[in-house]
């Protein structure tokens, strides 16, 4: 019996506002469950949050991923959820990752300086997801949650 191969692998990119406070403890309930379920689908990506905003990249096979953002769109600790960028990939970009989290302070001097009115909403996908890996890979706070 041949084995079902996964489709086509997709990155997709959202932002969406925070319902109640970015509290520690919420940030690490969403990691804490993101990582659990991303592992057993194969669910790669970054979570950014910080100033009211979650910014997240999702990679994986596009039914799984497709599947996942629409929990995320229902999840009562998410509103304003737009989808900014999708993509079908050869490659992913946050493999090493089930979910990594980056703080987006507004103390931050990357964003001060050159993001200094970041508003994700009116940004194009490209220049949110630009964003995101500017804070990967400058060294910004990263909390890897593995």
């Amino acid at each position: 019996m041949k084995t079902p191969s996964l489709g086509m692998s997709v990155r997709l990119l959202y932002v969406s506002r925070s319902a109640g406070p970015q509290t520690t403890t919420v940030t690490r309930s969403i990691l804490e469950k993101a990582q659990g379920h991303n592992n057993a689908q194969g669910i790669t990506g970054v979570l950014c949050q910080g100033q009211g905003f979650f910014i997240q990249v999702l990679e994986g096979e596009r039914s799984r991923v497709n599947a996942l953002f629409r929990r995320i769109a229902a999840d009562p600790r998410h509103k304003d959820v737009e989808l900014l960028q999708y993509e079908e990939i050869q490659s992913r970009q946050f493999g090493k990752w089930s979910m990594a989290l980056v703080n987006l302070s507004v103390d931050d001097p990357m964003i001060r300086l050159q993001h200094p009115e970041y508003d994700p909403y009116s940004a194009s996908g490209t220049q949110v997801m630009q964003l995101v890996m500017d804070l990967l890979e400058t060294g910004q706070p990263i909390n890897w949650m593995e």
